[in-house]
Protein backbone atom coordinates (compact mmCIF):
# COMPACT_ATOMS: atom_id res chain seq x y z
CA UNK A 1 0.00 0.00 0.00
CA UNK A 2 1.32 3.44 -0.92
CA UNK A 3 0.29 6.49 1.08
CA UNK A 4 0.80 10.19 0.43
CA UNK A 5 0.85 12.75 3.23
CA UNK A 6 0.89 16.53 3.52
CA UNK A 7 3.51 17.70 6.01
CA UNK A 8 3.92 21.03 7.78
CA UNK A 9 7.02 21.90 9.78
CA UNK A 10 8.96 24.69 11.42
CA UNK A 11 12.50 24.18 10.18
CA UNK A 12 14.20 26.34 12.82
CA UNK A 13 15.19 23.37 14.97
CA UNK A 14 16.36 21.06 12.18
CA UNK A 15 19.38 20.68 9.93
CA UNK A 16 17.20 20.53 6.85
CA UNK A 17 14.97 17.80 5.51
CA UNK A 18 17.34 14.98 4.60
CA UNK A 19 18.54 12.45 7.18
CA UNK A 20 22.19 13.03 8.08
CA UNK A 21 22.68 10.64 10.97
CA UNK A 22 24.21 12.82 13.68
CA UNK A 23 21.97 15.92 13.66
CA UNK A 24 18.19 16.33 13.90
CA UNK A 25 16.38 16.43 10.55
CA UNK A 26 12.74 16.53 9.53
CA UNK A 27 12.96 13.27 7.54
CA UNK A 28 14.53 11.31 10.40
CA UNK A 29 11.99 12.59 12.91
CA UNK A 30 9.05 11.86 10.62
CA UNK A 31 10.24 8.36 9.73
CA UNK A 32 10.61 7.50 13.42
CA UNK A 33 7.00 8.52 14.11
CA UNK A 34 5.63 6.68 11.06
CA UNK A 35 7.58 3.54 11.97
CA UNK A 36 5.87 3.45 15.36
CA UNK A 37 2.42 3.62 13.76
CA UNK A 38 3.27 1.08 11.05
CA UNK A 39 5.12 -1.23 13.47
CA UNK A 40 7.88 -1.62 10.89
CA UNK A 41 10.66 0.64 9.53
CA UNK A 42 9.33 3.31 7.17
CA UNK A 43 11.32 5.30 4.61
CA UNK A 44 9.75 8.30 2.93
CA UNK A 45 10.26 10.20 -0.31
CA UNK A 46 9.56 13.94 -0.38
CA UNK A 47 8.57 16.43 -3.06
CA UNK A 48 11.52 18.71 -2.36
CA UNK A 49 14.36 18.73 0.14
CA UNK A 50 14.65 21.87 2.24
CA UNK A 51 17.79 23.33 3.81
CA UNK A 52 18.60 24.06 7.44
CA UNK A 53 16.14 26.57 8.88
CA UNK A 54 13.72 26.42 5.91
CA UNK A 55 10.06 25.78 6.70
CA UNK A 56 7.42 23.60 5.07
CA UNK A 57 3.71 24.38 4.78
CA UNK A 58 2.91 22.18 1.82
CA UNK A 59 5.56 19.47 1.76
CA UNK A 60 4.31 16.17 0.29
CA UNK A 61 5.72 12.73 1.00
CA UNK A 62 4.93 9.15 0.06
CA UNK A 63 5.88 5.78 1.52
CA UNK A 64 5.01 2.12 1.16
CA UNK A 65 3.68 0.01 4.00
CA UNK A 66 2.23 -3.41 4.71
CA UNK A 67 0.37 -2.06 7.75
CA UNK A 68 -3.39 -1.71 7.47
CA UNK A 69 -4.61 1.42 9.21
CA UNK A 70 -7.44 3.86 8.55
CA UNK A 71 -6.54 7.30 7.24
CA UNK A 72 -7.63 8.73 10.58
CA UNK A 73 -5.36 6.32 12.45
CA UNK A 74 -2.38 7.26 10.29
CA UNK A 75 -3.09 10.96 10.78
CA UNK A 76 -3.70 10.98 14.52
CA UNK A 77 -1.19 8.24 15.34
CA UNK A 78 1.64 9.92 13.48
CA UNK A 79 0.93 13.35 14.98
CA UNK A 80 0.87 11.91 18.50
CA UNK A 81 4.41 10.64 17.94
CA UNK A 82 5.74 13.85 16.38
CA UNK A 83 7.15 16.92 18.16
CA UNK A 84 5.00 20.04 18.06
CA UNK A 85 7.06 21.63 15.26
CA UNK A 86 6.10 18.92 12.73
CA UNK A 87 2.53 18.00 11.81
CA UNK A 88 0.71 15.80 9.29
CA UNK A 89 -2.20 17.68 7.70
CA UNK A 90 -3.70 14.98 5.48
CA UNK A 91 -3.30 11.35 4.42
CA UNK A 92 -4.42 9.72 1.18
CA UNK A 93 -3.86 6.30 -0.44
CA UNK A 94 -2.29 6.68 -3.89
CA UNK A 95 -1.52 4.28 -6.76
CA UNK A 96 1.92 2.71 -7.08
CA UNK A 97 2.89 5.03 -9.93
CA UNK A 98 2.65 8.08 -7.66
CA UNK A 99 5.95 9.57 -6.57
CA UNK A 100 6.10 12.64 -4.32
CA UNK A 101 9.04 14.07 -6.27
CA UNK A 102 8.77 12.76 -9.82
CA UNK A 103 4.98 13.08 -10.16
CA UNK A 104 5.04 16.76 -9.17
CA UNK A 105 4.14 19.28 -11.86
CA UNK A 106 5.32 22.37 -10.02
CA UNK A 107 6.45 23.71 -6.66
CA UNK A 108 5.71 27.00 -4.94
CA UNK A 109 7.89 28.82 -2.43
CA UNK A 110 7.38 32.01 -0.44
CA UNK A 111 10.18 34.19 0.91
CA UNK A 112 9.20 36.56 3.71
CA UNK A 113 11.07 39.79 4.45
CA UNK A 114 10.50 41.95 7.52
CA UNK A 115 11.37 45.44 6.32
CA UNK A 116 11.47 47.89 9.24
CA UNK A 117 14.09 49.67 11.37
CA UNK A 118 13.84 47.28 14.34
CA UNK A 119 14.18 43.52 14.57
CA UNK A 120 11.29 41.29 15.63
CA UNK A 121 11.16 38.81 18.48
CA UNK A 122 8.18 36.98 16.93
CA UNK A 123 9.33 36.82 13.29
CA UNK A 124 13.04 36.20 13.92
CA UNK A 125 12.84 32.54 12.72
CA UNK A 126 10.15 33.08 10.07
CA UNK A 127 11.36 36.11 8.12
CA UNK A 128 14.63 37.75 7.20
CA UNK A 129 14.99 41.21 8.75
CA UNK A 130 16.15 43.98 6.41
CA UNK A 131 16.33 47.36 8.16
CA UNK A 132 17.24 49.30 5.00
CA UNK A 133 14.09 50.50 3.15
CA UNK A 134 13.32 48.34 0.12
CA UNK A 135 11.78 49.63 -3.12
CA UNK A 136 9.31 46.91 -4.09
CA UNK A 137 8.58 48.48 -7.49
CA UNK A 138 12.27 48.12 -8.46
CA UNK A 139 12.24 44.53 -7.22
CA UNK A 140 9.12 43.76 -9.30
CA UNK A 141 10.75 45.21 -12.39
CA UNK A 142 13.81 43.01 -11.84
CA UNK A 143 11.71 39.91 -11.25
CA UNK A 144 10.26 40.09 -14.77
CA UNK A 145 13.64 39.13 -16.24
CA UNK A 146 13.51 35.77 -14.43
CA UNK A 147 10.11 34.62 -15.66
CA UNK A 148 10.06 31.86 -18.26
CA UNK A 149 12.52 29.11 -19.16
CA UNK A 150 16.19 29.96 -18.54
CA UNK A 151 19.57 28.55 -17.62
CA UNK A 152 19.72 29.45 -13.91
CA UNK A 153 23.37 28.53 -13.38
CA UNK A 154 24.04 31.92 -11.78
CA UNK A 155 21.20 31.37 -9.32
CA UNK A 156 22.11 27.93 -8.00
CA UNK A 157 24.59 26.82 -5.38
CA UNK A 158 28.10 26.06 -6.61
CA UNK A 159 27.73 22.52 -5.25
CA UNK A 160 24.31 21.94 -6.86
CA UNK A 161 24.19 18.42 -8.31
CA UNK A 162 21.25 18.86 -10.70
CA UNK A 163 22.09 17.54 -14.17
CA UNK A 164 20.54 20.54 -15.93
CA UNK A 165 20.41 24.17 -14.77
CA UNK A 166 17.38 24.90 -16.96
CA UNK A 167 14.15 25.63 -15.09
CA UNK A 168 10.83 27.27 -15.96
CA UNK A 169 9.59 29.98 -13.58
CA UNK A 170 5.85 30.50 -14.04
CA UNK A 171 5.29 33.08 -11.29
CA UNK A 172 7.49 35.58 -9.47
CA UNK A 173 5.36 38.09 -7.59
CA UNK A 174 6.16 40.58 -4.82
CA UNK A 175 3.72 42.17 -2.40
CA UNK A 176 4.12 44.51 0.56
CA UNK A 177 1.65 44.47 3.45
CA UNK A 178 2.72 46.87 6.15
CA UNK A 179 6.31 46.09 7.07
CA UNK A 180 6.31 42.64 5.46
CA UNK A 181 7.31 41.87 1.87
CA UNK A 182 6.59 38.49 0.33
CA UNK A 183 8.22 36.98 -2.73
CA UNK A 184 6.09 34.20 -4.24
CA UNK A 185 7.77 32.01 -6.84
CA UNK A 186 6.48 28.97 -8.72
CA UNK A 187 8.45 26.75 -11.10
CA UNK A 188 8.45 23.26 -12.51
CA UNK A 189 11.42 22.53 -10.23
CA UNK A 190 14.11 24.41 -8.33
CA UNK A 191 17.89 24.21 -8.13
CA UNK A 192 19.78 24.14 -4.82
CA UNK A 193 19.59 27.61 -3.22
CA UNK A 194 17.80 28.96 -6.30
CA UNK A 195 15.05 30.79 -4.39
CA UNK A 196 17.44 32.21 -1.79
CA UNK A 197 19.82 33.41 -4.50
CA UNK A 198 16.98 35.08 -6.38
CA UNK A 199 15.86 36.71 -3.12
CA UNK A 200 19.41 37.93 -2.49
CA UNK A 201 19.57 39.62 -5.89
CA UNK A 202 16.14 41.22 -5.50
CA UNK A 203 16.99 42.51 -2.02
CA UNK A 204 20.17 44.17 -3.33
CA UNK A 205 18.14 45.79 -6.09
CA UNK A 206 15.45 46.88 -3.62
CA UNK A 207 18.12 48.58 -1.49
CA UNK A 208 19.30 50.54 -4.53
CA UNK A 209 22.72 48.87 -4.54
CA UNK A 210 22.12 47.59 -8.07
CA UNK A 211 19.90 48.51 -11.02
CA UNK A 212 16.85 46.41 -11.88
CA UNK A 213 18.69 45.21 -14.97
CA UNK A 214 21.23 43.43 -12.74
CA UNK A 215 18.85 40.47 -12.35
CA UNK A 216 19.08 39.91 -16.11
CA UNK A 217 22.84 40.43 -16.17
CA UNK A 218 23.35 37.81 -13.46
CA UNK A 219 21.13 35.38 -15.35
CA UNK A 220 23.07 35.86 -18.59
CA UNK A 221 26.46 35.31 -16.92
CA UNK A 222 25.53 31.66 -16.18
CA UNK A 223 28.21 31.73 -13.50
CA UNK A 224 27.38 31.54 -9.78
CA UNK A 225 30.60 33.32 -8.81
CA UNK A 226 29.23 36.44 -10.54
CA UNK A 227 25.87 36.26 -8.75
CA UNK A 228 24.61 37.96 -5.63
CA UNK A 229 24.57 37.01 -1.97
CA UNK A 230 22.50 33.99 -0.88
CA UNK A 231 19.65 35.28 1.30
CA UNK A 232 19.23 33.73 4.78
CA UNK A 233 17.09 30.57 5.12
CA UNK A 234 14.65 31.58 7.85
CA UNK A 235 12.39 33.56 5.52
CA UNK A 236 11.83 30.65 3.14
CA UNK A 237 8.71 28.43 3.07
CA UNK A 238 7.84 25.52 0.78
CA UNK A 239 4.20 26.50 0.36
CA UNK A 240 2.86 23.78 -1.91
CA UNK A 241 3.37 21.20 -4.63
CA UNK A 242 1.14 20.64 -7.66
CA UNK A 243 0.20 17.20 -8.99
CA UNK A 244 -2.01 15.84 -11.79
CA UNK A 245 -5.69 15.92 -10.81
CA UNK A 246 -5.95 12.16 -11.32
CA UNK A 247 -4.34 11.62 -7.91
CA UNK A 248 -7.00 13.68 -6.14
CA UNK A 249 -4.66 15.21 -3.58
CA UNK A 250 -5.91 18.06 -1.36
CA UNK A 251 -5.23 21.60 -2.59
CA UNK A 252 -2.16 23.44 -1.41
CA UNK A 253 -2.48 25.36 1.85
CA UNK A 254 -2.13 29.14 1.91
CA UNK A 255 0.47 31.03 3.90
Amino acid sequence: MRLAMGVEYDGAGYHGWQTQGDVPTVQETLEAALSKVADHPVRVQCAGRTDTGVHGLGQVIHFDTEARRSERSWLLGTNVNLPLDISINWVKPVPEDFHARFSALDRRYRYVILNRPTRSAIWRQRAVWIHHPLDVSRMRQAARYLLGTHDFSSYRAIGCQAKSPVRTVTELALERVGDRITIDISANAFLHHMVRNIAGVLIAIGKGERSSDWARQVLEHRDRTLGGVTAPPQGLFLVGVGYPEVYGLPPNPCL
